[in-house]
Order: C-alpha cells, then sequence, then structure tokens
C-alpha cells in the first residue's frame, strides 16, 4: 500500500480483552499506509487480548491512558471484545478521551462490541452505523439508526459489526482518516 497515511497518528485505545485481530488487523492496514499507530491504555505496561474463546497474546502499551492526550492523535481506533470496552465505559478518562475525537470532528473507527463505548460517550445520537448484532437495542435506545451491513460510514465515524467485515473496516477506515475531514453521511 501507498503511504497515503504518513505523518498521520492513530490512538488505539484498549483494555485486557480486546478482540485480538481487531487491533492487529486494523493495525497492520494501518502501519502498512504510512501511519504512527499507538496502543493506548488504562494499563501501564502491557494489554491481554482475547482470542476468539480463549486469551490471547500481550501487547505492549505505547502510551498509558493518564499520559494520552487526544489532541496529539489525528484518529481514533476503538477494537472491540466484550471485556474491552466494559471495562473501558466504567473508565472516566477513557470515555472522556473517546468523547475528545467527536468534539474535534477527528476520524473514529470502531469494531463490534466496541460501540459500547460510544454510547458511554453519549457521541452516537442521530448517527447511522452498525456494531456487533446484540448492540442493536442498545444503540438504537441511545439514540442511533442501527443497519446490519459489514460497515457505515456517517461523519467520520466507520462503524463494523465482527472479524469477518475486517476487510471492509480496514478500506473504509484509511479513506475515512485519509480525508483527514469527516465526510458526509453515506453506506
Amino acid at each position: 500500500m501507498e503511504a497515503r497515511l504518513k505523518g498521520i497518528r492513530i490512538a488505539i485505545l484498549v483494555a485486557d480483552g480486546f478482540e485480538q485481530v481487531e487491533l492487529t488487523e486494523p493495525r497492520k492496514a494501518l502501519d502498512m499506509c504510512g501511519a504512527t499507530t499507538h496502543i493506548i491504555s488504562p494499563n501501564k505496561d502491557s494489554v491481554k487480548g482475547w482470542n476468539h474463546i480463549e486469551w490471547g497474546e500481550t501487547f505492549k502499551v505505547d502510551v498509558p491512558l493518564e499520559q494520552a492526550r487526544p489532541g496529539y492523535y489525528d484518529a481514533l481506533l476503538l477494537p472491540g471484545g466484550i471485556l474491552n470496552p466494559d471495562s473501558l465505559r466504567m473508565n472516566t478518562r477513557a470515555v472522556e478521551f473517546v468523547r475528545c475525537f467527536f468534539t474535534t470532528q477527528k476520524p473514529v473507527a470502531a469494531i463490534c462490541h466496541s460501540l459500547q463505548m460510544l454510547i458511554e460517550a453519549e457521541v452516537v445520537k442521530g448517527r447511522l452505523l452498525t456494531s456487533y448484532p446484540s448492540l442493536r437495542k442498545d444503540l438504537e435506545n441511545a439514540g442511533a439508526r442501527w443497519v446490519d451491513r459489514e460497515v457505515v460510514v456517517d461523519r467520520g465515524l466507520v462503524s463494523s459489526r465482527k472479524p469477518d467485515d475486517i476487510p471492509a473496516f480496514n478500506q473504509k477506515m484509511i479513506k475515512e482518516i485519509a480525508e483527514g475531514v469527516p465526510s458526509k453521511q453515506h453506506a
């Protein structure tokens, strides 16, 4: 891939129990396009992934959440998993970190269960999006318009359902970040 994201800094916010492939594959795609990616976590040194039905690998934390500044980053990636967003949404600093990307209109890419963070940050009202199907009612109750598609883009927010959708998710995420400005709503 060309270096179309050279000079772009991407925050990847995770806690223990993130779905590993939802971090590794999008990160690899971003890195291949020249972006600088940082794993940010409430954990200070390392964070542990989840690999389908068991614990996965351990990853180095590049920046502890307490030191991370949203203004330093150009975009945000939120991998899913069940344990990860459930833990993060109870962390006030993590919720505010996510909210800052929306208030400054920076691109955000969220997959699977990570959209729980967007509910907690109160940024889904009026947005068209998708997620893992079990979150449909939660997102609708928070004011979102939910659809069952592999990927949806709405004003800089790229959302996707599950690991099988990662190729489409990566393509839209890279396009949205490369544009640098939230695009008008489109699917």
